[in-house]
């Protein structure tokens, strides 16, 4: 039902990920929802593919239960450019690999199992000072979610389009049939960006590429990579190269009286970090939890914890992305003291307290790259193209 006298508890506006798993919650809850995507499912995003061990856990909370066989697990994340190579494990949890279009079908099917109410092929339009409109029709609901991504049009129709702060980047993905060579998510980091290599099967891999350059796609890239141009070497492409955006934006705010945000659409941290869907798991359940209260104020202040760590490893990443320097001495750091990657890798996927990795670890990391630096008796940005008038943030 779309028309007549009901009101739903809640609409959500985009079918992807984040708005299947805000429905899920709500229905968890007790609340009746509905969700309206112009696409039909199973929808596909360019993504890196990988669920981290934080994001299969708020999965299981939401009774969505990803098997082995649709993906592939992988236990760790390695670090590695030309000359140096890091790598750790999870502490606790392995993580999975798996297809965006597999995760997105697991979903609505436990979004329907929920009694959620799917609106696939269905337009919304959302004109300033004016209501919902589904299929020409007004709708009626307690809440409006906004889940529809980072170019979100239900952003700026609830007049929350404020931003605080952004940087963007742009990503190209492909998947090949070849059997994965480590049980590892790969980052080959290169002076324009970096190429992800995750396993999502038993004969197929998902590779990457992230630049800030919007005219260099996969296969220009992997030319400066030969290690990936040697295990990709008569591998069959089983995709089409897709692209997307990668955003670290913050807003101003994420709710207006009865609309609010969620994934992409109420802020986002670079693909670097791995942990966009994690992020939008979590939000989701909190926000389920507020409009059982029927306060979001609780909403904004979860979602606020939420982003912090990601948004922050997201801009610390993004200069080594942008100084070459900085990621060749850190790489080096890390490759000669593993054992602080792996903190750091635990600390990411909350499975270790930020507060201290900061207090304990992030004065000595800190220390030996000043060290590397000294003994260079170079500035970190000799020989990058605007050393003169940029400098790294004290």
């Amino acid at each position: 039902m779309l028309t007549g006298s009901r009101t739903w508890d809640a609409v959500v506006v985009g079918g992807g990920p984040a708005g299947l798993a805000a429905a899920i919650a709500l229905r968890q809850r007790g609340l009746d929802c509905m969700v309206v995507d112009a696409m039909t499912p199973p929808i596909d995003k360019a993504c890196g593919e990988g669920l981290m061990p934080d994001a299969l856990a708020s999965l299981m909370r939401l009774g969505v239960h990803l098997e082995r066989s649709d993906g592939a697990i992988f236990r760790g994340i390695r670090f590695q450019n030309q000359e140096h190579t890091v790598e750790a494990e999870f502490p606790r949890a392995a993580a999975l690999g798996v297809r965006r279009r597999r995760l997105h079908a697991r979903m609505v099917q436990r979004a329907e199992e929920m009694g959620v109410a799917l609106r696939w092929g269905t337009g919304a339009e959302m004109r300033q000072g004016r209501p919902l409109l589904v299929n020409g029709s007004e709708v009626k609901a307690r809440w409006m979610i906004g889940a529809d991504g980072q170019t979100s049009r239900f952003r700026a129709w609830a007049g929350l389009g404020e931003v605080r702060s952004e940087s963007r980047r742009f990503g190209f993905r492909r998947h090949y049939r070849v059997a994965p060579w480590s049980e590892v998510v790969e980052v080959h980091w290169g002076h324009s960006g970096e190429v992800y290599v995750t396993p999502v099967a038993a004969d197929e891999v998902c590779i990457a590429w992230v630049t800030r350059d919007p005219q260099q796609r996969l296969d220009a890239a992997l030319a400066g990579f030969p290690f990936l141009q040697a295990k990709l070497r008569g591998a069959e492409p089983t995709s089409r190269e897709r692209g997307s955006v990668t955003t670290t934006r913050t807003l101003q705010r994420i709710y207006r009286g009865q609309h609010v945000l969620l994934g992409d659409a109420s802020g986002s941290a670079d693909a670097v970090t791995g942990e966009g869907l994690a992020v939008s798991f979590r939000q989701s359940l909190a926000l389920a939890d507020a409009m059982a209260q029927g306060d979001l104020a609780p909403y904004a202040a979860a979602h606020r914890s939420i982003a912090r760590l990601p948004q922050m490893m997201a801009r610390t990443l993004l200069l080594m992305d942008r100084f070459p320097k900085l990621q060749e001495r850190s790489l080096r750091v890390f490759a000669a003291e593993p054992k602080e990657f792996a903190r750091m890798l635990a600390m990411h996927v909350g499975e270790a307290s930020l507060g201290g990795f900061v207090l304990r670890d992030g004065p000595r990391i800190a220390l030996k790259l000043l060290a590397g630096h000294a003994k260079g008796n170079v500035g970190l940005l000799d020989g990058d193209e605007d050393s003169e008038a940029e400098s790294l943030p004290a």
